[in-house]
């Protein structure tokens, strides 16, 4: 009997980010991306979102390799995270090898784990084989894949669009999907970020002459925020400067040892004397001046908020400076975006994005691409992936649409699993699939005591209570001390702190207790005074006792 192929989500069905996918058939799972999410407000100062691996660790054994469909973070952002974890083989084409590498050096990890590999060569998983098809996305080298399984042939997009003059690489080559039609697509499983948008995606290399116009028109300096992936943006911009004689730096530590990996690896091509450090054209005119960041999404660390907060130690803004947004916001950043643009407005600058000028060109496919690639590889079953909610059932009505028969039509979210075989598919039950979040060199689940508190913190502030107990009769030596931070203004804190004191000492001088119950004061403490300040506030702040012996 031919075993079931499951299809496992761990990340990027319904939400945008954090792209994970596994592939499973009897003792062989293969991995597809493993990407991060960038945090939005309310998830308390974390630095990044990844998948929970757990359903893997517990089948470490099977899981042969991760193949990766392109560099961009929140494909391969998780890598550094899960590898010290799930030490597997990473399969990766060119510049998202080059990326990687970056990524895996700047965390210290062994390579050793990582293959490249070559477009259209098959390599060998298990029972399984897969090879990397080209297709067109935002940045060089980005891949779908072919899976040979035992019940058929899977396919998986990768982010893409069908773009006839892309900036970097070739055409869509339609060939190479009618090739795989031909052998009959058991599975396709699509990008669907952009299935709600009509029509098609317009060319990267419309971009050319925005940016063109805009360099050239700049009255001052001009500083170009883009995601430190996205490579082929990073040459658009060279080749505008270097047409209108500006030099041109690239700011930000994740930007730089991109940017130097892609110029060795001939991804990124300066015109001579373009690319400067910030130290040898800071004294230049502004109006000869580029610079290239980060920070398109908002992000508290990057070099373009750091500019706009007056944080950033070598740049500040001009008054007249020209400062373009290369980017589109992801669904949950639009408030720290926004901030970050009247931050630098305030400043004098004249910001460009999204809403006021042709600055950006999305990489996924709309609904006339995703028909057409339906219409072409006539698959099976189908599978929409990567995207909200909403944008995976519009991508399965698309299908539906376009012959895909209902039944065979399947519409996930991050832990259901999928059964599927020549006879039929069905979901087979969910799997345990939370969240982890990055804090430093931390590692939080989903739940995590330190993040609920830094959630209750957030919203009701925070009581410090200090217990003198007497050594020799373990009762207060002194009437307890009270603080607070975050929870009431500074004279009502007063007035209500002072009566809590008064009300937690009645109730601790009727239960004196020996020094070795410091533990259960401690906690009876806590119970008096919380109880105490909801009674009168409504209010629940976080209570931290601390027992002082005297």
């Amino acid at each position: 009997m031919v075993p079931p192929l499951r299809v496992v989500p761990l990340g990027g069905l319904g939400e945008i980010g954090k792209n994970m996918l596994a592939l499973e058939v009897g003792d062989d799972i293969v991995v597809i991306d493993a990407g991060v999410m960038f945090p939005g407000e309310g998830l308390g100062g974390v630095d990044l979102v990844i998948p929970d691996i757990s359903y893997l660790l517990q089948r470490k054994e099977k899981v042969r390799g991760i193949l990766i469909t392109h560099g961009h973070e929140d494909h391969i952002g998780a890598l550094p995270y899960l590898l010290p974890r799930l030490p597997v083989p990473v399969y990766a084409v060119g510049l998202a090898h080059g990326l990687i590498g970056v990524k895996l050096q700047e965390h210290h990890i062994s390579p050793r784990l990582l293959q490249r590999v070559e477009p259209l060569r098959p390599i060998r998983l298990g029972r399984l084989k897969a090879e990397f098809f080209p297709v067109c996305h935002s940045i060089p080298d980005a891949m779908g894949i072919a899976l040979e399984t035992p019940s058929g042939l899977v396919l998986h997009t990768g982010d893409f669009k069908i773009d006839h003059t892309p900036v970097h690489g070739n055409p869509t080559d339609f060939s190479i999907l009618a090739s795989y039609a031909r052998r009959g697509v058991f599975l396709l499983l699509s990008d669907s970020t952009y299935a709600e948008t009509p029509g098609y995606t317009p060319s990267e290399r419309v971009l050319n002459e925005s940016l063109d116009h805009i360099i050239g028109e700049a009255p001052g300096r001009v500083m170009v925020a883009t995601f430190a992936s996205l490579i082929s943006r990073v040459q658009q911009v060279l080749d505008a400067a270097a047409k209108h004689r500006r030099k041109v730096a690239v700011v930000g530590r994740s930007m730089v040892e991109n940017v130097e990996m892609a110029v060795k690896m001939g991804y990124i091509k300066p015109a001579e004397g373009v690319l400067q450090p910030w130290s040898a054209i800071r004294p230049l005119p502004p109006h000869q001046v580029v610079l290239i960041t980060t920070g398109t999404q908002g992000e508290p660390t990057s070099a373009l908020v750091r500019i706009a907060n007056r944080e950033h130690r070598e740049i500040e803004v001009i008054p007249g400076d020209t400062i373009v947004v290369s980017a589109s916001p992801i669904p949950g950043n639009e408030t720290l975006i926004n901030r970050t643009i009247d931050n630098l407005c305030r400043q004098g600058a004249r910001v460009l994005y999204h809403r006021n000028a042709l600055v950006h060109v999305h990489g996924h496919a709309a609904q006339e691409e995703l028909k057409l690639v339906l219409r072409l590889l006539r698959p099976r079953y189908f599978v929409p992936v990567h995207g909200e909610y909403r944008h995976l059932v519009a991508h399965a009505h698309l299908a539906i649409s376009m012959g895909v028969a209902p039944d065979n039509t399947f519409v996930l979210e991050d832990g259901e699993v999928l059964e599927l075989t020549p006879e039929g598919g069905r979901k087979g039950g969910r799997i345990p699939c939370s969240t982890l979040y990055v804090d430093g060199q931390r590692l939080w689940e989903e739940g995590s005591v330190v993040l609920r508190e830094r959630h209750l913190l957030a919203r009701e502030g925070v009581v410090v209570l200090v217990l003198p107990v007497a050594r020799e009769t373990g009762r207060l030596a002194r009437p307890p001390e009270i603080t607070s931070s975050g929870f009431l203004e500074p004279e009502e804190a007063r007035a209500v702190l002072s009566r809590a004191a008064t009300a937690l000492q009645d109730a601790l001088d009727s239960r004196p207790l020996s020094p070795v119950d410091q533990g259960l004061l401690s906690a009876k403490a806590k119970e008096v005074l919380e109880g105490f300040l909801y009674q009168e506030t409504r209010r629940r702040p976080l209570v931290l006792p601390v027992v002082v012996t005297v």
